[in-house]
């Protein structure tokens, strides 16, 4: 394997594990920390319809903490997109959305992610006039506050963003399904 194709996926591999080891990779194989960290990065996931607890504690776990000649590297922000129906123009919680974010409540207060809080962000398709669809970003990203929280998760620990179509996942179709979705991050301890 060459040298650059050992670096790019030992970046790969890194920002999976939630750090970016740039510093580290330029210094072992000749890359530049720039380069290293263009090649760390990944095409987002498709959102979520269906995963366990334990696949979303995954996704949101914190890295482990990175060794003593990598400490001032920082982490990089962990987060997931999952698939929640609303009703058409609404922010009423469709049905079939609801155990996937009992799962997701339940992994918010696991043992695992104790202590850590997080961020609701409602995501919408380009359909429609940028502020209409941030409104409505921001009411879907709060009702699903209001379900975790109806499930035991501390309000202290979530906040909602409506985000409107500012951040589409499929930018070549704005009007595409993957793009209605509600990203939950991990926020700084």
């Amino acid at each position: 394997m060459s040298a650059a194709a050992l670096a790019r996926a030992r970046a790969v591999t890194n920002a999976c594990a939630g750090v970016l080891v740039t510093a580290f990779l330029g210094g072992l194989s000749g890359v530049s920390p720039a380069q290293a960290q263009a090649q760390a990065q990944v095409q987002p996931a498709a959102p979520l319809q269906q995963a366990t607890a334990e696949e979303l504690i995954q996704q949101l776990a914190p890295a482990q903490s990175p060794a003593r000649s990598m400490r001032n590297i920082a982490p990089v922000q962990r987060q997931i997109d999952l698939v929640v129906s609303f009703d058409f123009d609404s922010d009423r919680l469709q049905p079939d959305s609801k155990p996937l974010l009992e799962r997701l409540a339940q992994a918010i207060n696991s043992e695992r992610l104790q202590g850590l809080r997080f961020m609701v962000e409602g995501h919408t398709d380009a359909k429609g006039s940028a502020r209409y669809n941030e409104l409505l970003s921001a009411r879907r990203a709060q009702s699903v506050v209001q379900f975790l929280r109806s499930q035991g998760v501390l309000p202290q620990r979530l906040e909602a963003q409506g985000r409107g179509f500012q951040d589409l996942l499929n930018k070549d179709q704005p009007e595409a399904a993957e793009n209605r979705r509600v990203r939950i991050v991990t926020l700084a301890q």
